[in-house]
């Protein structure tokens, strides 16, 4: 009997078909067969990287997403993974999709955009153990991108734009407030400085004026009939030297016109300083 050989590659899987129908699982390393009569099939169990191209997925408030999928997968039972399922890489990346659509279907559009790690997760937990059916195993699945539709894209900008300038509205309204607050604030302190500056002014003059009085009338009250008669006689001359032709005056008490000047030039100062 002639016999072939066949070498099984490290990290894969050899089936040994008889007629079409599989026999056994080799390992790796040198394997014999009937020529002819078998084949020996190779299935890598290495780790291979897949990308799922992008794909429309309707959300919860109806928007148009497109997402794109990476995964890595195994093969763990070669018998399942050849024989069992006619392609199952794609049986397992319309398992993907299908729970994909759900968790997203199940979000409105800005939940989706904003939590790609717990999409990620909840992906992972769906499909769990279901991908042991074709032989595989998913090692690690990751949400690459969701992006929404031009249409959404263009609506969100606009959304985006309005907002930021109802924003830098409103700062700058706030800010032309705040400048009005304190302008009105420093004019009205100025104008109270002011007024109490003009009320102690007028306080210290008003102050002045009747300690000049006072110190007036304590000097009347003070003085003689000696300082009121010297007056009287400075009184006579002042009339003496006035256009007056006629003078008519009392004799009781001459020396009450010493008091005539003094009241005189304190009535005439206290008019001016008024």
């Amino acid at each position: 009997m002639v016999l072939g050989i066949k070498i099984i590659p490290q990290n894969n899987l050899g089936l040994i078909e008889t007629l079409g129908k599989y026999g056994r699982s080799v390992e790796s390393g040198l394997q014999f067969y009937i020529p002819i009569i078998q084949k020996v099939r190779k299935v890598s169990l290495a780790m291979r990287p897949l990308s799922l191209p992008n794909y429309s997925i309707i959300t919860k408030d109806n928007a148009d997403v497109s997402a794109s999928v990476t995964l890595n997968y195994h093969v763990t039972d070669g018998v399942k993974y050849q024989y069992e399922n006619t392609d199952s890489v794609e049986s397992m990346a319309q398992l993907v999709r299908g729970h994909l659509r759900d968790i997203i279907g199940r979000m409105d559009l800005n939940e989706a955009l904003g939590s790609t790690a717990k999409i990620n997760q909840e992906l992972a937990m769906a499909i769990g153990d279901l991908t042991n059916t074709y032989g595989i195993n998913v090692d690690r699945i990751n949400i690459d991108e969701l992006t929404p539709s031009k249409a959404i894209q263009e609506a969100m900008d606009k959304q985006l734009t309005a907002d930021r300038e109802r924003v830098a509205t409103i700062a700058k309204a706030e800010g032309e407030a705040k400048s009005i607050e304190l302008t009105t604030k420093a004019k009205n302190d100025a104008l109270m400085t002011t007024a109490r500056a003009e009320a102690d002014a007028t306080k210290t003059r008003a102050d002045a004026e009747r300690y000049r009085i006072d110190t007036v009338q304590s000097g009347l009250a003070n003085a003689d009939t000696k300082y009121f008669q010297n007056q009287s006689i400075n009184a006579f001359s002042d009339l003496a030297k006035s256009s007056a032709n006629l003078v008519v005056v009392s004799t009781d008490d001459a020396s009450e016109f010493g008091k005539l000047p003094v009241v005189g030039k304190l009535l005439d100062k206290g008019l001016k300083q008024f």
